[in-house]
């Protein structure tokens, strides 16, 4: 992505699509360049929504790696 400085609207204006998208590490990216202490509810909301969707992709990433694992690891692939 071009280094392009956005105004904090503009921001805000792209991460929601981002996020409709499912493109939370790009979501992360636009709210990284606002975070301040003097967010708006609507701006704390959005970034906590970030970055809860981001763990919460990693840890289904995660849960599947380990069901494949324990899969691989049991006698004949049975669980």
């Amino acid at each position: 992505m071009a280094a392009v400085k956005l105004s904090r609207n503009q921001y805000v204006y792209v991460a929601n699509p981002a996020e409709q998208a499912e493109r939370y590490e790009e979501m992360v990216q636009f709210m990284e360049q606002f975070v301040t202490e003097e967010n708006t509810v609507e701006e704390r909301n959005l970034l906590s929504i970030t970055y809860k969707d981001v763990k919460g992709s990693i840890s289904a990433a995660w849960r599947i790696v380990s069901s494949i694992e324990h899969k691989e690891a049991s006698p004949l692939g049975l669980v």
